[in-house]
């Protein structure tokens, strides 16, 4: 990397900074001021050839694949440990390139270590089994790494998406090639070099640059990838799966969420508003698992209503490096203009804003991508704004009168990632929790996950878990080793 008052950044590619092919760059800004933060190389077919070959000639090294596993556990273990002692850094890098506060990019960072902690734990734990049959036969499987292994990271997470599908499929012996957004691939790209001061050989971890469609496709269906992680849309999920189909590459997709939280007549409305405001407002609403949609029994709506209005007109938006910061820009421009239109569509649809629903015009606000903590009250279940991803600090309200109402317009929509549930009614709490077609649901919790928690959604949210010890499953290949005795 180059050291300039604008920096410009090289892509990480077999353990060395390399250019791109074309020569090419873009600018990267900074959402909070609308400035150029840095330059990035803007990748193309040819970087995305070289970073396969660069993986795949990594991966036929025995040095990593064939490692004991306790020692490739230290690496990630070491990797997870430089990451902490460099957390302060890493998360000024995120807040500065994603705008969130600088509270919760630090949060981030400690969970993309975390990530790494886990798995490194996990390495030397990925066991075949013995299987009885008939004769005097000795079966059994063998659980191999696939190869390499393509990551494509989404832009509202930059690190911890990556160290979320990284980190397994590292601890499982494979390489692999890493591309963040194009809108957030700073902290990606120290991390490559953190990485290798970390002890990971060179080629293993590959980080390139660039559009998705320039490079998406090229890395998905490359003939060497052996699989394809991806958080993003449900339409780059498919267009994906597609692309990857051309070589039989799995698939791990977690995409979008139309996500409800139901809030009971008898539950504490206090916590229950406080959740809801943390659900929709955290990270400006930019999450594929936020809970966009309340659904709330018709004798508690107006006091909800009432803390959630009182409590987003007194968030503080600005800069995410500003201590009382409690919500920060939306990622870009073009964003911001995706998010307004889906409010003024809601309002035609008869939706009502009780409050936010426009740009701040604070001074000290205008030059950055700020919108502010919008709720739009009287939504019916089936409206448009209620069904689709809106993707930012907008929360939509629908009231419902009991569980099999609540239950109907939970599941409406074409997604399934996570539902939150609050009341003080155990009964309840596990009815619903079994009856909500959602891969993750939270009783009493805003949404809230660990590392070692399966993370995946049902319907259009996804196809595998990511996190916990199942998805080691994705990254891993089974053989079958039948020995005849006699």
């Amino acid at each position: 990397m180059q050291s300039e008052s604008v920096p410009s950044y090289q892509m990480f590619v077999g353990g060395a900074w390399t250019q791109s092919h074309s020569g090419r760059n873009y600018p990267v800004f900074n959402p909070a001021t609308g400035r150029v933060l840095a330059h990035a190389p803007k990748g193309d077919h040819e970087d995305a050839r070289a970073s396969v070959d660069a993986a795949k000639k990594a991966f036929e090294d025995p040095a990593w694949r064939t490692m004991d596993p306790s020692k490739r556990g230290r690496v990630l273990l070491k990797i997870a440990q430089t990451l902490r002692e460099r957390l302060s850094d890493f998360a000024k890098l995120e807040t500065t390139n994603n705008g969130k506060p600088l509270g919760q990019a630090k949060g981030d960072i400690a969970m993309s270590a975390r990530h790494f902690e886990y798995f490194a734990g996990l390495a030397d734990k990925i066991q075949g089994s013995t299987i009885p049959v008939p004769g005097n036969r000795f079966d059994f499987t063998i659980k191999e790494p696939l190869g390499v292994t393509v990551h494509i990271v989404p832009w509202n997470y930059p690190l911890v998406m990556a160290a979320r599908s990284l980190a397994p499929a590292l601890a499982a012996g494979n390489t692999a090639v890493a591309k963040p957004a194009s809108f957030t691939p700073l902290t990606l790209l120290k991390f490559a070099e953190l990485c290798k001061e970390s002890g990971l050989p060179d080629g293993v971890l590959n980080v390139i640059t660039g559009g998705g469609e320039e490079l998406g496709g090229a890395l998905a269906g490359h003939k060497d990838v052996r699989l394809v992680a991806v958080t993003g849309s449900v339409e780059t999920g498919m267009k994906i799966m597609e692309m990857a189909s051309a070589s039989l590459a799995k698939t791990v997709l977690e995409l979008g969420g139309k996500n409800p939280t139901i809030v009971f007549a008898d539950a504490d409305i206090e916590r229950a508003a406080q959740g809801v405001m943390n659900g929709i407002f955290t990270n400006a609403g930019q999450m594929c698992w936020a809970g966009s949609r309340l659904l709330v029994q018709n004798e508690v709506k107006d006091r909800i209503m009432e803390k959630l209005v009182s409590g987003a007109e007194g968030m503080r938006l600005g800069n995410g490096m500003e201590a009382d910061t409690a919500m920060g820009p939306l990622v870009a421009e073009s964003h911001r203009k995706k998010v307004s239109d889906n409010v003024e569509s809601g309002v035609q649809e008869g939706a009502r804003v009780a409050t936010g629903g426009k740009v701040p015009d604070e001074e000290e606000l205008r030059s950055g991508y700020y919108y502010s903590p919008t709720i739009l009250d009287d939504v019916s279940h089936d409206m448009k704004v209620a069904m689709e991803e809106i993707f930012g600090p907008v929360l939509t309200v629908t009231p419902f009168s009991d569980e099999k109402d609540a239950l109907m317009k939970a599941n409406y929509v074409d997604y399934g990632l996570w539902a939150g549930v609050w009341t003080r009614d155990l009964r309840k709490a596990h009815t619903m929790a079994r009856e909500l077609e959602a891969g993750i649901v939270c009783v009493n919790e805003e949404p809230l996950t660990f590392p070692q928690t399966p993370f995946g959604g049902f319907k259009k949210s996804g196809n595998s878990s990511e996190q916990g010890m199942d998805a080691m499953s994705s990254y891993v290949r089974v053989k079958n080793v039948s020995v005849n005795l006699d």
